[in-house]
């Protein structure tokens, strides 16, 4: 299923990245990555969050607070 990144938050540092998308079927969902070490600027999937689904985009962020550590408390949905 296709979807559309609406959100990319990364860390101050540079090294970590979460991703939030839109699915085709109008669900949500968010995915965390890291920075390949090469130097290429590329993004690896941690492939931990994609599976989940969430009906709103607020349920998403709500969900990664919770369990990516460095995201700000206070980051809130405006996409």
């Amino acid at each position: 299923m296709r979807s559309t990144v609406l959100a990319s938050l990364e860390t101050p540092d540079g090294t970590h990245c979460i991703d939030f998308f839109a699915r085709e079927d109008g669900t949500f969902g968010f995915e965390q990555y890291r920075a390949e070490h090469d130097g290429a600027g590329r993004w690896q999937s941690l492939g931990q969050y994609a599976h989940l689904s969430f009906g709103s985009g607020e349920e998403a962020l709500r969900a990664a607070k919770e369990h990516v550590p460095w995201l700000s408390p206070a980051e809130v949905w405006r996409w």
